[in-house]
């Protein structure tokens, strides 16, 4: 997936412009935004200030280590099984 040129303070901070009363297509051609990429943003990013970007992130962070720890939990259970099974 392409990284966007955009921060996410920046798209925060056109999110906020447009929600404010700017022009939707004057500012986006401004900014040489597409309107399906403002649609993803305002769907994404859509009443965020740059604090809760920063949560977003660090959640994100966390919950990637979690997924890595429960799946390494579940390959661990699953040779203890193994090895359970052929004792038997």
């Amino acid at each position: 997936m392409r990284k966007s040129k955009f921060t996410e303070s920046q798209i925060v901070g056109i999110l906020k412009e447009i929600e404010e009363g700017a022009p939707v297509v004057e500012t986006l051609r401004a900014k040489g935004v597409s309107k399906d990429t403002y649609y993803k943003w305002k769907r994404k990013y859509s009443g965020m200030e740059s604090g809760d970007i920063k949560k977003l992130r660090e959640l994100e962070k966390e919950n990637a280590k979690l997924k890595k720890m429960y799946a390494e939990m579940a390959l661990m259970n699953e040779a203890l099984k193994d090895v359970i099974e052929k004792k038997l």
